[in-house]
This record gives structure tokens, C-alpha cells and sequence, in this order.
């Protein structure tokens, strides 16, 4: 009886939790396509940076009770990442051969980190109570690693094509 009255508590904070992250992903594409135009790289860097973070903390806070939720945040992200990849890729088209030799190996190394991640998610989906947390941050390390992949790549290619 305790159990279930911990899980509805914290249950009321899962939707609102989930529906702020998701909005605020929604949101990104329109704020990003603002940053670029308005904002200079060091700023969008920062942002991305300051991102990154929140979303860090915001799911270290999961419990093993709100692991459903946990995938749902995860999973969106992992779809964040896979169109931002698909962005970085397409903003190299336009490049000169040099700058696509040069960001080839990039991309190449996100898509192997992304792919790490979805293999992280898996283990998270069937981790249990005992392995939640060693998984968990496993997964948030993961993450981690590979939005600031993304950053530093995404960064590293505004330059080039910029330039």
C-alpha cells in the first residue's frame, strides 16, 4: 500500500516533468533556427552547454519507480540526436571536399555514439530495481558523452562552413 501510494506522488510529477521536457525539445528547432541567425557561435556553444546539463540533472532524478518515464525522456532524446545528426550531415553537403573529408570522421564517430546509446537504452529497458541505478548512470554518462559530441561537432562544422 505504501508502494503504490509513493508511486501515484511521484506519478504526478512524471507527466508534468515529461511534457516540460518535451516541450522544451519542441521548441529547440525553432530556438535553434533563431541562434543561428541571431547569435554567434561562442553563444549557441553556451546554450547547448547550459542544455545539456539540465537535461543531465533532469535525469539523474528518475527512480527505479519511474523508469517508464526515463525511457520515454531517453528515447526522445535519442530521436533528438538522430536529426541533429542528420542535420550535421546535411549542413557538410554544401561544404567543399576538403571540409566533408575533414568532417566525415565526425560524423562517423556520432553515429557510432548514438548507436552506443540506443544499446544503452536497451539495458536500461530491462534493468531491474537491483541494476537500475549502475544502469542508469551508465546511460547518463553515455548520453553525456555524446551530446557534447554533438557540440563540439556541430560547433567544429559552424566554423567550417562558415567560414
Amino acid at each position: 500500500m505504501m508502494y503504490t501510494s509513493t508511486i501515484m506522488k511521484y506519478s504526478k510529477l512524471i507527466l508534468p516533468l515529461f511534457l516540460a521536457t518535451f516541450l522544451a525539445g519542441c521548441d529547440k528547432s525553432s530556438t535553434s533556427a533563431t541562434m543561428t541567425s541571431d547569435a554567434t557561435a561562442s553563444q549557441q556553444l553556451d546554450q547547448a552547454k547550459a542544455d545539456t546539463k539540465q537535461a543531465a540533472q533532469d535525469m539523474k532524478d528518475y527512480t527505479y519507480a519511474q523508469k517508464d518515464a526515463f525511457i520515454k525522456n531517453m528515447q526522445a532524446e535519442l530521436d533528438a540526436l538522430n536529426v541533429e545528426l542528420a542535420q550535421l550531415s546535411a549542413k557538410i553537403e554544401h561544404a567543399s571536399d576538403e571540409t566533408k573529408a575533414a568532417a566525415q570522421p565526425k560524423i562517423d564517430a556520432l553515429k557510432t555514439q548514438v548507436t552506443a546509446l540506443g544499446l544503452d537504452l536497451d539495458e536500461v529497458k530491462s534493468s531491474t530495481e537491483t541494476t537500475w541505478d549502475k544502469v542508469k548512470d551508465e546511460t547518463q554518462k553515455g548520453y553525456d558523452a555524446t551530446k557534447q559530441g554533438f557540440v563540439d561537432a556541430g560547433a567544429w562544422i559552424d566554423k567550417q562552413v562558415n567560414s
